[in-house]
């Protein structure tokens, strides 16, 4: 299969593609949902061929008790969590202002591939993120608003917007590396997280086949 990874620095970028057989294309393609939705869309226009799948990798924040550090998470959905308004009674999502959507959901039978690929990942929603959560406060209300949130990250739904609107399957895979919650640099684990995202690269190397 022709499958295009889609991470935002370079780091995440050589994590991958030093572990990943030959045949996929591993773009660094900057941070956040601008710079991702638009490297990729550059990325599917102007391919040699059609890819079968687009895969959002990287490190993230992981929620406490879902997704600690060193692990790997699998998206079911990304969620653009600050896609939205404020408002007197508190945030209000794109689908709630009627403008579209702030969900976009991973291709089941991709993220079957990924699954049997990655069985000790943890599963559940991946929020995109413009601003990198630096409270418990802000946490808490991330997950009240999102109770299936295992992790954020800060690039899964431009990277899912792209592949949508070019009718390709899409997926993302994080590995943990702080928790989401205080600021804390002391608790980042960065180098440990690039190591655990190329070894699930390595495993989705040697797997038999993750077709959508």
């Amino acid at each position: 299969m022709r499958l295009l990874v889609v991470t935002a620095v370079e780091a995440e970028r050589s994590a991958v593609a030093h572990r990943l057989a030959n045949g996929a294309d591993v773009l660094a393609v900057g941070v956040g949902l601008a710079a991702a939705a638009a490297g990729t869309a550059r990325a599917l226009a102007t391919a040699r061929a059609p890819y079968d799948l687009v895969l959002s990798a990287g490190i993230a924040g992981g929620f406490a008790g879902r997704a600690d550090l060193g692990a790997t998470v699998l998206a079911r959905r990304s969620i653009a969590a600050d896609l939205g308004a404020d408002a007197p009674d508190g945030f209000l999502s794109l689908d709630e202002l009627g403008f579209g959507s702030s969900t976009m959901d991973v291709d089941a039978e991709a993220l079957a591939g990924l699954r049997r690929a990655l069985p000790d990942a943890a599963v559940g929603d991946v929020l995109t993120v413009s601003t990198v959560t630096g409270t418990a406060s802000r946490a808490a209300t991330l997950l009240a608003r999102h109770p299936d949130a295992v992790a954020e990250a800060m690039e899964g739904f431009g990277v899912a917007t792209a592949a949508a609107l070019a009718g390709v399957p899409y997926a993302e895979l994080r590995t943990i590396a702080n928790p989401v919650g205080p600021r804390d640099r002391g608790a980042w684990r960065i180098r440990e997280a690039l190591d655990a995202l190329g070894a699930a690269a390595a495993r989705l190397a040697a797997a038999d086949s993750l077709e959508p």
